[in-house]
């Protein structure tokens, strides 16, 4: 009763706010209606200033209300898709060749020509230098000099033994001779044909010639020795021939590897000693990164363990590496491990340098994930429901209910879906069954929902 009393003197209040002065009668004094009027309307506005809390939310409930928002709950609208609850860290790392090689002289001498600069490409074999050789050059000459010397040494040897044996075989002849004109004057002494001194002397003979032919067998045997001997010097110099050889050859610089020149040491006319660095090679066929991961996520990391790359070079290609390498030493102070992970680089393009972000591959699976506040969009009884509290499930409970919209003509409505939840993490919520990617549900409600009532897409809703 107070209300309505109430409401019907502020409607007078608001007439008297619009009077209707030229409607009075003359008579009347002017100034006093109008200084009456000033207070009475102040006062009364004073008291209506504020209506009640439950009358102004009885007006937003009214039904003309309602019905010029066409009884509609405006609510966000999102699509279902899978994710990962948790996003695996990333670590930065720097791009280095998958292995480095030192160009370095083998001998002294002055660097005459350097045929490649910082960045150039070289192939395995490659000559790219040229360093002084006089010196081996000489030294080549030398040992092919000695070397023809020692042949014609074996040579002469060779003939001396070839004569040794032609000795032999004139000794055994003459042996033979000898042994069958002794035969033949014993035989004549027999038959006193000849003296005994004639007979005697044809034997002596035979003797004489029976020692020079093992003379002569001797000298080819000591001939023979000396030819071992010769041809031994000449294997040995041929030895340091090759050896000079190989010596001068080191003065050509050679590339020992594929791939490309990332320093000059030395500049062409600098005198080298033997093995000063030249340059300095990298080989790009693969290219290592190596990051520095917690201790905390050491477990789950393994060598041979798939890695996604991603490098700020290249923003639009992901490469797919592996990891290679877990140092056994922690830093003592940051307690963080050197990975090193291994990309390809068939084509070459990534070089030393570049900034790579690097993902670990694990086991996750991606799930349907749904916000948490679609969890709370469902009206309910008693003063709960009226306030629109959320019915966020605690990490025991399994179950929920999300509200997918669907069309009902050209209407959205919704329809309440029990689901199955999962892990929540910032916020988010998995879904394990009940929905499936692609359905449209309700991510955000301004009011309590409940199953088949009618909503109105806000204008942060997603776009189908």
């Amino acid at each position: 009763m107070r209300k309505r009393t109430h409401q019907q003197i502020c409607t007078v209040v608001r007439k008297l706010q619009q009077p209707n002065i030229t409607s009075m009668p003359k008579q009347v004094n002017r100034k006093n209606v109008l200084i009456a009027s000033i207070l009475s309307v102040g006062l009364l506005t004073a008291g209506c200033g504020s209506l009640p809390k439950e009358s102004a939310e009885a007006q937003s409930r009214s039904p003309g209300n309602n019905q010029r928002g066409g009884g509609a709950v405006p609510v966000d609208v999102a699509t279902a898709r899978t994710g990962l609850l948790r996003q695996e860290p990333e670590y930065t790392g720097t791009t280095v060749p998958f292995r480095t090689v030192s160009l370095r002289s083998r001998v002294e001498g002055q660097l005459l020509a350097l045929n490649v600069d910082v960045g150039d490409r070289v192939n395995q074999g490659q000559a790219i230098g040229q360093v002084d050789d006089a010196l081996l050059r000489t030294t080549q000459n030398q040992a092919e000099a000695e070397l023809a010397a020692l042949r014609s040494e074996v040579a002469r040897v060779k003939a001396q033994v070839s004569n040794a044996r032609a000795e032999v075989e004139r000794s055994r002849a003459q042996l033979q001779q000898a042994q069958v004109d002794s035969q033949r004057q014993q035989k004549l002494l027999k038959e006193g044909a000849i003296s005994q001194q004639a007979a005697e002397q044809a034997s002596t003979q035979a003797r004489t010639t029976s020692q020079v032919l093992r003379a002569a067998q001797e000298q080819v045997r000591t001939e023979q020795e000396a030819l071992g001997a010769a041809q031994g010097r000449v294997v040995a110099q041929q030895a340091v021939l090759a050896e000079a050889k190989e010596r001068r050859s080191y003065a050509r610089l050679i590339s020992p590897i594929n791939g490309a020149v990332l320093e000059k040491v030395t500049e062409p006319g600098n005198f080298l000693q033997a093995g000063n660095e030249v340059l300095r090679i990298g080989d790009f066929s693969r290219v290592k990164i190596e990051v520095q991961v917690s201790e905390l996520e050491l477990a789950k990391i393994r060598v041979g363990q798939s890695v996604k790359v991603r490098l700020d070079a290249f923003p639009d290609r992901t490469y797919i590496g592996q990891v290679t390498r877990i140092s056994p030493a922690a830093d003592r102070t940051a307690r963080l491990i050197p990975v090193e992970v291994v990309i390809p680089n068939g084509d070459g393009r990534i070089g030393s340098g570049l900034l790579a972000r690097a993902n670990f591959e694990t086991q996750a699976q991606a799930r349907v994930l749904v916000p948490e506040t679609a969890l709370g969009a469902r009206g309910g009884e008693g003063e709960k429901g009226r306030r629109g509290e959320q019915n966020s499930p605690s990490p025991t409970n399994s179950q929920g209910t999300i509200f997918v919209v669907t069309e009902a003509g050209k209407k959205p409505i919704v329809t309440a879906r029990a689901v199955t939840l999962g892990e929540k993490a910032d916020g988010k919520v998995e879904i394990l069954s009940g929905l499936q990617p692609g359905e449209r549900f309700v991510a955000r409600s301004g009011r309590p929902l409940k199953d088949g009532a009618a909503v109105r897409l806000s204008i942060l809703s997603e776009k189908q």
